[in-house]
């Protein structure tokens, strides 16, 4: 019954939407590429049938839109075909990216957490900071990045700290916002109770809202590093990587290379998958150690 339910549930409606993307995206790479065939066509003096046509449309080497076993055969082929050292390795580009990604997730987290706690013991703080930590997210980050590069490259800063400090950027305020909506949870009655037991300030933010605040902290979390992904990923582009995700869609870009970009991504979405994923699974050991019950 529960792997009936699982099917049900879970299984078959993301299998129906998979189904239902790869579809369109066929038909998608169809039409997309079949004026550029039927040009190649007239010039050759080539005549083909419906069949023919639509094979070659999904077998051109530079398309406008890669069919999705085009794709798949080039993430194959560079995940487990290749060295992990190879410059043509995903798996050596993704680490790239991943070595930026980890370091500002870390710097963000941490931020966001400190920023958070001032804001909710610190009134003054509420008001003066948290309408600027607002406002800088409103700046887009294509705009921010290269004026990050530019500035830390004239003091001789750069390689990964540019882009951790873009993932810092991006990352840090989701944890702030969730942080102060965790440790802003308990009810008034608790913190009332605790005023009652004659618990300090400290205690009370140990013991209290700390606790309270993990579910929110661990949910933010989620975003933060799918944000810093971005951000690391951003910031490879107007450094001129040699290396990362970043670097390989910029090549692609460089060369036509379509099925290169769209290989690129798809690494980048199972990396961010991924790191969701850890996170969350380190949410509900976090949650579990401290007593609290597994959905």
């Amino acid at each position: 019954m529960q792997t009936e339910k699982l099917v049900q549930d879970r299984i078959l409606p993301v299998a129906v939407i998979v189904l239902a993307i790869v579809a369109i995206w066929y038909i998608g790479a169809h039409f997309m590429n079949a004026p550029f065939q039927r040009d190649l066509d007239r010039r050759a003096n080539v005549t083909s049938t419906a069949a023919d046509f639509f094979k070659k449309t999904m077998s051109q080497p530079k398309p406008i839109l890669p069919a999705p076993h085009q794709v798949v055969s080039n993430v194959f082929e560079n995940t487990f075909l290749r060295s992990v050292t190879s410059n043509r390795s995903l798996v050596y580009h993704s680490w790239v990216t991943l070595s930026s990604t980890a370091v500002g997730f870390g710097f963000g987290t941490l931020l966001g957490i400190l920023i958070a706690v001032g804001i909710v013991h610190v009134t003054t703080l509420e008001r003066s900071l948290m309408p600027w930590i607002i406002a800088s997210q409103t700046v887009p980050i294509l705009a921010v990045a290269p004026m990050v590069i530019v500035v830390l490259g004239a003091i001789n800063i750069t390689g990964l700290i540019p882009k951790a400090f873009i993932s810092t950027y991006l990352s840090f305020f989701p944890v702030a916002v969730g942080m102060v909506k965790g440790l802003r949870s308990p009810e008034l009655i608790q913190l009332d109770l605790m005023r009652t037991y004659h618990a300090s300030t400290a205690q009370t933010f140990w013991k209290l809202r700390v606790p309270a605040s993990i579910p929110f902290l661990f949910t933010s979390m989620k975003v933060a590093v799918a944000a810093s992904l971005v951000g690391a990923i951003v910031g490879e582009l107007p450094t001129g990587a040699v290396a990362g995700i970043g670097s390989k869609l910029l090549a692609g870009s460089y060369y036509s290379q379509t099925i290169d970009i769209w290989a690129a991504l798809i690494a980048g979405s199972v990396l961010a998958a991924l790191l969701v994923a850890l996170v969350g699974l380190l949410g509900r050991i976090v949650d579990r150690s401290m007593g609290g019950r597994s959905a």
